[in-house]
């Protein structure tokens, strides 16, 4: 109703606006035609000898060209006039021969004048213009006058064509008005203000009461809605709000992420010390929400829960190979063979010492150095050497170790499988850091992977292996890579110097800017307390309960 009564009263000012100018110019419209009638007329050939020679008379030939005009134009009266002021044409006959009803100095001395006045006839719109014969001297003039009836007719016909028009704007702008309010109700679901005012407060409330931190984003990245956790979770002052997320945070993977470039659900971020879960989600309109989780906490509570268990698995595995060693130590002494059972002991404990501690000193995540030394044991028994790069530096950084180890645990088991068939096979691992970014590398000397192949080496599914009757292959890769996405990182294939493959993974973000609180290193303590009595080569550490299916 508010919008109908708005276009009423926009249409009827719109006339109203229309209509008062109009007269006016319909005024000066017929005045113009008035004078260029009688331009045309003083321009008639031989009018200036007539009227220089013949009297004034109703059938001279002044008052015939002057009818002749008159009546082609439709002007109420054509009236030409000596420099007295005497007319030799009128319309009424019985005016020709007297002095003209208004003032014609201003014509007789050369100006060209438009009027609206009252004579003989009534009101009418005139045009005057000087007559002048063949040596341009000022012999008369010529009055032409349009009646002002016919004006004010030609208005009054205008009214209800521009009344009808105007009814049809009201109708359109009522159309309009109802169409805006259905919609306006559709998109606020039929709620009053009063409702909407309510929902605001109820939503202000809600936003600032939760513990997790929510932004909403407009179609060009501007931060248009914030909580208060958000601010604290992404340390952004109140003023951040409206500004773009690539201007209000660093660059890195958390502006990526907010900003879209980066897609997936539970994506790890990272916002300076704190480790955060962070989905977003598009709307309608092109922008999008996006909702904090602060993970420092519970990752901290993880990384000392995965230390324990990898001290409880490597302490599984060492008690099955205990066994193994026990059996054969026996043996050796039941025959007698005492020598070969001391060396037999002194060459397990020396062999674990020296993997174990190799992998703790270059390796300081538990959880990473545990796979890497049960990894070390699957591949010396299936025949192959794994060794470390002498570069290799791991600090006890990692924002998510189980990402870590799933990555290297894939890539180890792939290479294994790739040099199933190789003799002395041979595998390194590389890992090292650049500032907060993780680079795993893990090299072989199988048959390496063809440059046709690199592509698809990644994609689900793909292998060159038969499956296993309990399940399926070309899994572990197509992880591989998953990870360094949600990571924001890369995945790579080169060529391994006289032969096979290296596979890198680059994982940004993927340590803290600071060292975290310290923890028991397990697998350091395992081999300083090893001994003839307990110790042996350990089995593989989480061969898949961590690392996912085999590639």
């Amino acid at each position: 109703m508010v919008q109908l009564a708005i276009a009423t009263g926009v249409t009827a000012l719109a006339t109203g606006l229309f209509l008062a100018p109009l007269s006016a110019e319909l005024d000066n419209q017929a005045m113009h035609r008035a004078l260029a009638i009688a331009q045309t007329t003083a321009a008639e050939p031989r009018l200036d000898n007539a009227l220089e020679s013949s009297p004034p008379t109703r059938n001279g030939p002044v008052q015939r060209a002057a009818e002749r005009i008159r009546n082609a134009t439709g002007a109420e009266y054509v009236v030409v006039m000596n420099r007295q002021g005497v007319r030799w044409s009128h319309t009424d006959p019985h005016e020709i021969g007297r002095h003209v009803s208004t003032d014609p100095s201003l014509a007789l001395t050369g100006r060209e004048v438009m009027e609206i006045d009252d004579g003989t006839l009534g009101r009418s719109a005139r045009g005057k213009v000087p007559l002048r014969n063949d040596r341009k001297e000022i012999i008369g003039a010529v009055s032409v006058g349009i009646a002002y009836e016919s004006v004010h007719e030609r208005l009054l016909s205008t009214v209800p064509r521009l009344l009808a028009y105007a009814g049809g704007a009201l109708a359109v702008g009522a159309l309009a008005a109802y169409l805006v309010a259905r919609r306006l109700q559709r998109r606020t679901h039929d709620l009053a203000f009063s409702d909407i005012s309510a929902l605001l407060s109820e939503r202000e409330a809600m936003l600032h009461g939760i513990r997790e931190g929510f932004l909403a984003l407009d179609r060009n990245r501007h931060i248009r809605l914030m909580n208060d956790e958000a601010q604290r979770l992404l340390d952004l002052p109140p003023e951040a709000i409206g500004t773009v997320v690539d201007t209000a945070l660093p660059p890195g993977r958390t502006a990526d992420v907010l900003a879209g470039r980066v897609s997936g659900a539970d994506l790890l971020a990272v916002s300076g010390q704190r480790v955060l879960v962070v989905n977003r989600m598009p709307t309608d309109d092109g922008g999008a929400v996006v909702t904090l989780r602060d993970r420092t906490e519970l990752e901290r509570l993880g990384r000392e829960l995965d230390g324990t268990r990898g001290l409880i698995d490597a302490l599984r595995a060492q008690d099955h190979e205990h066994a193994n060693r026990l059996h054969t130590l026996l043996g050796l002494l039941e025959l007698g063979l005492h020598d070969e059972a001391s060396s037999f002991i002194t060459q397990a404990v020396g062999a674990h010492r020296a993997t174990a501690e190799q992998v703790t000193e270059r390796v300081h995540d538990p959880l990473v150095a545990s796979l890497l030394v049960g990894k070390a044991t699957v591949a010396t028994e299936r025949g192959a050497s794994l060794t470390l790069a002498s570069d290799t530096h791991l600090p006890d950084r990692l924002i998510d170790p189980h990402s870590v180890v799933t990555v290297l645990g894939n890539l180890v088991d792939n290479a294994l499988d790739a040099t199933a068939t190789v003799p002395d096979a041979q595998l390194e691992v590389r890992v090292h850091t650049n500032r907060r970014t993780a680079i795993v590398c893990v090299s072989d000397n199988g048959p390496g992977v063809p440059a046709g192949h690199r592509a698809s080496v990644f994609t689900e599914g793909w292998t060159t292996k038969e499956p296993p009757p309990h399940g399926q292959r070309g899994i572990g890769l197509a992880l591989v890579q998953r990870l360094a996405e949600r990571y924001g990182g890369t995945t790579t294939i080169g060529d391994r110097p006289g032969g096979g493959a290296v596979f890198t993974v680059t994982l940004p973000d993927a340590l803290s800017d600071e060292l975290s609180e310290k923890r028991p290193a397990p697998l350091r303590q395992i081999a300083k307390t090893s001994s003839p009595r307990n110790d042996g080569p350990t089995a593989s550490v989480f061969p898949d309960e961590v690392t996912g299916t085999h590639q």
